[in-house]
């Protein structure tokens, strides 16, 4: 069996953060594939155990601008089609919402900062009630939404977004949310976003606080989450 995980990265700073602690802890090779500096279409889809697929800035439908989404988009299509282990994050669920045939568009507000997740009962009895907005709160950053693609389930919500977590079948895992999120490797996101922090009035000095204070717990949370996920994905390959 091939335990490598397959993690598409767009940009730099946005990478499995504390999850891939998980993944060292459980003898799983990360392989990155950062878009922009390899072939998209290189790897072969089905051949890791796991596909992640992370966060970027640009829009899951952004197709003119962005050509590396559309093979990106069908290297999704077939790993789930095989019915593969796939997690999406921020833009890798909206890509895999799309691939599912779900809506991606602006949701016309930025969700950006620390707000709890609401669980569905779906999300109780799920690897997700680890991230219960009564456990931990969560880092979002996020200007699109999209429509639950049809077959799956809605797990968590927030006062400004619907879909912040879905299941779709026994194999596919999406979160609009950022539980990767590691709070000792977050001025790389201040830095990064530093324009999109400006443009919404957002002060980095009270994010960097927030960070700092709520960081560790959801870090914990995260891990918790992930590892569950991990064992019933693995359970059913």
């Amino acid at each position: 069996m091939n335990h490598e995980v397959l993690a598409i990265r767009h940009v730099h700073f946005e990478d499995l953060g504390g999850l891939e602690l998980v993944l060292g802890t459980r003898g799983r090779p990360v392989r990155y594939l950062d878009v922009g500096f390899a072939r998209i279409e290189a790897p072969d889809p089905v051949a890791p155990s796991l596909m992640v697929v992370l966060g970027g800035p640009i829009s899951a439908s952004d197709d003119a601008h962005y050509p590396t989404l559309v093979p990106l988009l069908s290297m999704i299509e077939k790993r789930i089609a095989a019915g593969l282990p796939t997690l999406g994050i921020c833009l890798g669920a909206q890509l895999i919402a799309r691939a599912l045939g779900a809506r991606v568009y602006p949701s016309g507000h930025t969700e950006l900062g620390w707000t709890p997740l609401t669980l569905t009962d779906a999300g109780r009895v799920s690897p997700v009630r680890h991230l219960d907005g009564k456990l931990t709160s969560m880092l979002h950053w996020h200007g699109d939404t999209f429509d639950l693609p049809t077959g799956a389930t809605r797990l968590a919500s927030t006062p400004a977004c619907e879909n912040q977590a879905f299941v779709w079948g026994d194999h596919v895992l999406g979160l609009q949310c950022h539980p990767e999120i590691r709070a000792d490797r977050f001025e790389p996101w201040l830095i990064g976003n530093a324009g999109e922090l400006v443009a919404e009035g957002i002060d980095a000095r009270e994010l960097r606080a927030d960070t700092a204070r709520l960081g560790a717990r959801l870090e914990e949370a995260a891990q918790l989450m992930f590892n569950e996920w991990l064992d019933q994905v693995e359970k059913k390959a």
